[in-house]
């Protein structure tokens, strides 16, 4: 049993931007370990409906340890994305909360590979039961897929340098320990930052490749408008400017405001899809008990009829 723990990020604001009903119908697609979906059933009546997914098998076993003798709750191991796919949203959700990125638990347990504060196999998969671990795709990819990576999903103005230098690296010895890598960029010169290891960058931009996180985002955003009913509401916490930037564009991108600019002068009027309702960052009680919680962003808004 996974004994890692997980204290959920802006949990009573999250829940409260549901706005639930008792009677309703509601959809957590990043279960994690629970702690938002704990709180949304506390709320809800003995008719309500919560709908649980998660495409990492721990959360999954976590889930049905302690809610599959609830007759509210239906649980399910995927991808958040592929919530369509599920008989049971095909009735319409009330609200759909999504906690993006990577869990605690995840970054703590070092089999997991997805941290350098210690050495663990090089996998950061978060569906280890399919898809290629990153020490895999290293061993086949070229310096110039890795540098692109490095750069598209980490910002790192020595991709170029590091992925030459993990090119080099496997040709003597494969790359399958995280602590490998992490030592590895660290002797790239100019890759420090301040406090930061060296080996942050590198680490985000892999793991957000591998599980192919900003994907997986704007399809789980498509899907979520389709299935919410009139009034239902969307609530996504971000830990990330790349998904908080496609939160921010999607919901801008369906909120009904006319369109405009130097190529395109007369406004162009669009339905009315999605209301903004708030964004919300954590205060600072949150953030003086939980580090963690300093880069997260709350998005919510409701649909329209």
């Amino acid at each position: 049993m996974n004994t890692y723990s997980h204290q959920p990020v802006l949990l009573e604001e999250a829940v409260a931007a549901l706005a639930l009903r008792p009677d309703g119908r509601y959809l957590d697609g990043t279960f994690g370990r629970g702690g938002h979906a704990r709180l949304v059933l506390s709320r809800l009546g003995p008719t309500a409906r919560l709908l649980l997914m998660d495409r990492d098998r721990q959360a999954i076993d976590e889930a049905e340890r302690a809610f599959a003798a609830d007759a509210r709750v239906a649980i399910r191991h995927a991808p958040f994305s592929t919530m369509a796919e599920w008989d049971e949203v095909r009735a319409g959700l009330d609200g759909v909360l999504l906690d993006l990125g990577v869990s605690s638990p995840q970054i703590d347990d070092p089999s997991r590979g997805f941290s350098f504060q210690a050495d663990g196999p090089l996998d950061m998969r978060m569906d280890r039961s399919r898809g290629e671990p990153v020490a895999s795709w290293l061993m086949r990819a070229t310096d110039a897929e890795i540098a692109d990576v490095l750069w598209r999903f980490g910002d790192e103005r020595r991709s170029r340098a590091i992925a030459r230098a993990i090119v080099a690296q496997r040709q003597q010895q494969p790359l399958e320990r995280t602590a490998q890598l992490a030592a590895l960029v660290a002797t790239v010169p100019g890759t420090r930052d301040g406090h930061k290891h060296p080996a942050t960058r590198t680490f985000q931009a892999l793991r957000i490749f591998i599980n192919d996180e900003l994907g997986e985002v704007t399809r789980g955003l498509d899907a979520a408008m389709a299935a919410l009913k009139p009034g239902g509401r969307l609530a996504v916490i971000s830990f990330h400017s790349l998904e908080d930037r496609l939160v921010k564009q999607f919901i801008a991108a369906h909120d009904g405001r006319a369109t405009g600019g130097r190529r395109l002068p007369v406004a162009v009027a669009r339905p009315a899809l999605l209301r903004p309702i708030a964004r919300i960052m954590p205060g600072e009680a949150e953030l003086a008990a939980n580090p963690r919680a300093r880069s997260a962003v709350l998005r919510v808004a409701e649909r329209q009829p």
